[in-house]
């Protein structure tokens, strides 16, 4: 593949590297910076990662994640590189702010699963077909020879196992289950990313799906099942943002509607809408690129304004005339 080859030469010309996750991180962005670090530190290269959030306390356990730093102050210095990992922009990202009326921004590698991608790099390794940026980044690694030792490997799982949903929606394929086997030869930790991942739930985290769960409704014109999460919710059940994680991969096993909408209350007042569908006459790249958002046909993400009311008022005028 001509693009790893390239990307790969100009990784070993550069020297002090800013690896961006994108915000309000998941396991894919923060596998694939982790499994970059590691790769790069292999190659005695210096580097930074930057995530305009803190790493969740479910993805701690990865190689390197302690390196994840969130102080805007280190976009004052000089880079050779820029390498984002799983977003479709820099706005995405959460880092266009710090590059406004900047004149010396280095050469931007852009590594990407999104077909919403806007391919805004020197370099974009972008593969649609993918079920994850970590499994863009396997094949970049695979193309180049690259050593993958178990802390590359482990990084990269937990982005497969994270954006397949344990290997159960419509991104899991033959070749992703295919990776997956090989990263465990090559000694990847599945049984850190059960324990932190997959069996991290706890009661108030139940309690608070129930209450979810409970609003589950469906607009009838659209044929979209819905629910919302409000910040009120999560003081009640006292947790925090990251238990309401994995409510739309939930939702996605629902025979009913066309797709599912879980949105989902920021500190802003805004609300986030995870949108998730298995058909394949259904399109939510499209929606949520309508909406400014993005993402893939079968998983998109966008956003609106509050209360939750104007939130859901805005989505359904917003789709007359797109469904």
């Amino acid at each position: 593949m001509r693009i790893a080859k390239q990307i790969h030469n100009l990784i070993l010309e550069k020297d002090n590297f800013l690896l961006v996750a994108h915000q309000n991180p998941d396991g894919d962005t923060l596998g694939s910076v982790t499994a970059m670090s590691q790769m790069l530190k292999n190659l005695g290269k210096k580097h930074t990662i930057f995530c305009l959030d803190e790493v969740p306390t479910q993805y701690r356990f990865l190689p390197n994640s302690h390196l994840v730093t969130h102080d805007p102050q280190i976009w004052e210095k000089e880079y050779g590189l820029i390498i984002t990992c799983d977003a479709s922009d820099m706005a995405y990202a959460g880092v266009d702010k710090f590059l406004e009326g900047k004149t010396d921004i280095p050469p931007v590698i852009n590594f990407d699963h999104h077909a919403s991608n806007k391919l805004f790099g020197i370099h974009n390794m972008v593969i649609t077909t993918a079920s994850s940026t970590t499994e863009v980044l396997y094949q970049y690694i695979m193309h180049n020879t690259i050593i993958m030792d178990p802390n590359i490997a482990t990084s990269l799982l937990n982005g497969l196992i994270t954006d397949t949903g344990n290997f159960s929606n419509s991104g899991t394929s033959k070749y992703a289950l295919g990776i997956g086997s090989n990263l465990i030869k090559k000694g990847a930790r599945i049984n850190q990313i059960r324990t932190h991942v997959l069996m991290d739930k706890k009661i108030p985290t139940f309690k608070l799906w129930g209450i979810v769960l409970s609003r589950l409704s469906k607009h009838e014109k659209f044929d979209i099942t819905y629910t919302y999460i409000t910040k009120q919710d999560l003081l009640d059940c006292n947790v925090d943002d990251e238990s309401a994680s994995g409510i739309s991969n939930l939702m996605n096993d629902l025979k009913e509607g066309k797709a599912t909408f879980v949105l989902r209350e920021r500190d802003n007042g805004t609300y986030k809408i995870s949108s998730r569908t298995t058909r394949d006459d259904f399109d939510l790249s499209k929606i949520a690129l309508a909406f400014g958002g993005g993402g893939h046909k079968k998983a998109a993400g966008f956003s609106v304004p509050g209360p939750i009311e104007v939130a859901l008022d805005t989505i359904w005028e917003g789709l007359e005339g797109l469904v």
